[in-house]
């Protein structure tokens, strides 16, 4: 199989803005044979994304896009203890954030199939990048659970993840959905203790699972009180995608590179 060269992949992109809160007008959304890219976060509550709702109901069947890519999460599958996981398994989400985003995959997908419009859907680990690091919590001191009890997470640099985008929206063939992550998997501990050795700055103290849940956040608790290490495995084999970014080292070079020079 021959690889993608994401660079060269699509000409300039264009955006629509809208309020998708409120119902939008038909005859403005340019959509007709488009590649749609759909990166909008659904609603901060609840357990549907009324958001998408609303953009799918906006698009005139005659004038449907070529292909929907839609950014979910990682977190439809839930808790799977740490297990390799494949695009095969249930989810099963135990958050209402990934409720809204599998309700929006839900969505999309019969959408999709009542409209013929394929629809590519990638499951994201933990996005990473330049001014998407957690510097100024480890400047704070922030605890980290102590890496013997810290489980196994998984993430993707923001400029592989927006070549992989641009990949997945141009493979031709019927809905799917992708894991999508650089496959090398490691602890939220690991990763905060990296960025600090990355940045020259001192390592945050570790506690305990028991001392975390005193501690914490409940939106920080719930990442932890869940585990899977997603199998990237269809990703290689369909798209050909080679990774800009392939370890975490890498990644964390470039993303206090670009934060230097700005």
């Amino acid at each position: 199989m021959s690889r993608h060269r994401p660079a060269t992949l699509l000409p300039a992109l264009s955006h629509h803005q809208a309020d998708l809160d409120h119902p939008l007008d038909h005859p403005s959304l340019p959509t007709a044979d488009a590649l749609l890219y759909y990166f909008a976060p659904p609603p901060a509550e609840g357990t549907t994304d009324s958001r998408l709702a609303r953009l799918l109901a906006a698009i005139d069947p005659s004038r449907k896009p070529r292909r929907v890519l839609y950014i979910s999460t990682s977190g439809v599958y839930g808790d799977c203890q740490g297990e390799l996981v494949t695009e095969t398994r249930p989810p099963q989400p135990l958050t209402s954030r990934a409720w809204r985003r599998l309700d929006a995959e839900q969505r999309l997908l019969g959408w999709g199939e009542q409209h013929g419009c394929p629809v590519t859907i990638l499951r994201v680990g933990g996005i990473y990048g330049p001014g998407r690091l957690p510097l100024e919590r480890i400047r704070q001191g922030a605890p980290l659970l102590r890496e013997e009890e810290a489980p196994p997470s998984n993430r993707i640099h923001a400029d592989d993840l927006a070549r992989i985008c641009q990949c997945a929206a141009t493979r031709p063939g019927p809905s799917t959905i992708y894991n999508t992550s650089d496959g090398q998997h490691s602890t939220m501990t690991e990763y905060f203790l990296a960025v600090a050795r990355a940045a020259g700055l001192p390592a945050p103290p570790q506690i305990t699972l028991a001392e975390a849940r005193e501690r914490l956040s409940p939106a920080m608790l719930s990442y932890l009180e869940e585990s899977r290490q997603l199998d990237i495995g269809k990703l290689k084999r369909e798209l050909g995608y080679t990774f800009l970014y392939p370890t975490l080292a890498a990644g964390l070079a470039h993303c206090l590179d670009q934060t230097e020079g700005t």
